[in-house]
């Protein structure tokens, strides 16, 4: 009896999966500042059918939890050296820039109208408006402040690494507002 009850119950599933590796190139990225975001976001889409006499409501509650990552493209870096005088001069040092947004998006409260039901495209485009959301509210976070602060400490480290091979780093041509200027002396 214990044998049927196992046949009966026995699950099978059935999992595939190809994994293609499509572009690979180098990048120098420095990530300075980590963000953490939390936001419940309301979605609702309204259908009206049969010439506007019924209309459908698809609606959810969405929390997006996201940690952004604002930091430098360290490709953008211009500089150059002069051995007869032993002098790298620092000519531009990037503005602070948001290097990738990770989003872990939880569905709440999911209601499909009748005639109104989510696709996986709508749950797609959703997932795309979240993250929109999140890059939107960066700015007005501080992080990019904060970055800049951590830029000044980039260029005291690279000063620091030139110093020990007896150079020096010349940053007169980067445009240093005078509070900055403070933190690097």
């Amino acid at each position: 009896m214990t044998v049927v009850r196992q046949m009966q119950t026995r699950k099978l599933t059935k999992q595939q999966s190809v994994l293609l590796l499509d572009k690979v190139k180098r990048v120098c990225k420095f990530i300075t500042v980590e963000g953490d975001f939390a936001e419940i976001y309301h979605y609702e889409d309204v259908k009206e059918k049969f010439l506007k006499l019924i209309t459908s409501k698809k609606k959810a509650l969405v929390v997006i939890n996201a940690k952004a990552h604002v930091g430098f493209d360290l490709t953008k870096v211009q500089m150059s050296t002069d051995p007869k005088t032993k002098r790298v001069v620092l000519s531009h040092f990037p503005q602070p820039e948001i290097l990738s947004i990770e989003t872990d998006i939880n569905y709440y409260d999911k209601k499909d109208g009748m005639l109104n039901k989510f696709e996986a495209s709508d749950l797609t485009e959703l997932h795309n408006q979240a993250k929109s959301h999140i890059r939107d509210k960066i700015p007005q976070s501080g992080l990019y402040g904060i970055a800049r602060g951590e830029a000044l400490e980039v260029i005291h480290l690279i000063e620091t690494i030139v110093s020990t091979i007896g150079w020096k780093l010349d940053y007169s041509a980067l445009k240093i507002s005078g509070e900055d200027k403070k933190l690097l002396e």
